[in-house]
């Protein structure tokens, strides 16, 4: 049985906290869009607040998405569309299994997308999702690629797993499986959360449009840092959900509780007319920046080394050719005094 603790003491109907930047926030817990036990909000009437999905299951002590056996996908939606502004969800999660390390699979994924209740092959939902994607992926596929390929990571580029990534997308932007994720990932973070006997959470900040994704694996009930990304920008109206999948391997991804709170964040009057323009799309700022240093992030050594090889042999080049220019010219120069 797990308990349902939580990794730092939270007001049952509000309290204040403090944002990363130092503004004061006051928190309410929004049970309609909240899923603890018993899990009475789960059904298939109109009246329900949660829907199951594909292999999930209910028991007294979670909702199963998926169970140790392969080629299984489950999920949980809210019927709810949500409509804060400024929220902070705490998700208590357990995945276990009998598979060793690296054979298991293939991850639980947290939702806030435009679309709900759709199969797919990623983490269990479907793919070029429009919306949010926080996703505790526990099998490497593009470590394995790499391998089969007699290939090597470096240690600049190597991730650890399980590990723990953010996503955006737009409806167009699809998941890149082989890679895991690697080409859209926003941030990530390692996190051996497999297998443990204390409590595991995770905890999604999104404030001020900012996107904060922070972890609680240690048993002490103390959050550790995984992401913090500025320029997120999500539209009003969207569902939370949560889902699994597994394939060749497997686990069981139980889902214990999603805690939903409204955060009521003191605003600037700048800041207000700043977020005054309606968000319809999902969308990152400076996407592109963060897209070439995952790239640059994703380069081998020996690319790195050829391309610094090869840029100061074209500089090296340069200055040999403006050489003889400036000589020749210099020559005909004096010529013309004579």
């Amino acid at each position: 049985m797990y308990g349902e603790i939580s990794p730092r003491p939270l007001a049952t109907f509000h309290g204040f906290c403090l944002s990363d930047d130092g503004h004061e926030m006051e928190e309410f817990l929004k049970r309609e869009y909240s899923l603890s036990k018993p899990y009475q909000g789960i059904g298939v009437s109109g009246s329900s607040h949660w829907e199951l999905m594909g292999d999930s299951i209910v028991t007294a002590d979670q909702v199963r998405l998926t169970p140790d056996v392969q080629s299984k996908q489950g999920a949980v939606w809210s019927r709810i569309p949500c409509n804060l502004k400024d929220w902070e969800l705490q998700v208590h999660f357990k995945i276990h299994g009998q598979g060793k390390k690296n054979l298991n699979g293939d991850g639980l994924a947290v939702w806030y997308t435009k679309e709900r209740m759709q199969k797919g092959p990623v983490f269990g939902n479907k793919d070029f999702f429009t919306g949010l994607g926080v996703f505790i992926d526990t099998y490497p596929n593009e470590e394995k690629h790499i391998e089969a390929q007699k290939k090597r990571y470096t240690p600049r580029t190597q991730r650890i797993f399980p590990y723990v990534l953010a996503t955006v997308g737009n409806g167009t932007i699809g998941y890149d499986h082989e890679r895991d994720g690697r080409p859209t990932e926003l941030g990530g973070c390692n996190a051996m959360v497999r297998n443990l006997k204390h409590d595991t959470f995770l905890f999604i900040r999104y404030v001020r449009r900012r996107l904060t994704v922070m972890i609680d694996i240690d048993g002490q009930h103390e959050w550790r840092d995984c992401l913090d990304i500025p320029g997120v920008r999500l539209p009003l109206g969207y569902y939370f959900g949560a889902s699994a999948l597994t394939g060749d391997l497997s686990d069981n991804h139980d889902l214990i509780s999603m805690k939903l709170y409204q955060l009521t964040v003191l605003r600037s009057k700048q800041e207000e007319e700043e977020e005054e323009e309606e968000v319809t799309i999902p969308s990152v700022d400076n996407m592109e920046l963060l897209r070439n240093y995952y790239e640059a992030e994703g380069m081998s050594g020996i690319a790195i080394f050829f391309t610094v090889l090869f840029s100061m042999l074209g500089l090296f080049l340069l200055i040999v050719v403006g050489l003889v220019v400036y000589g020749h010219w210099n020559e005909s120069k004096r010529k013309r005094f004579y």
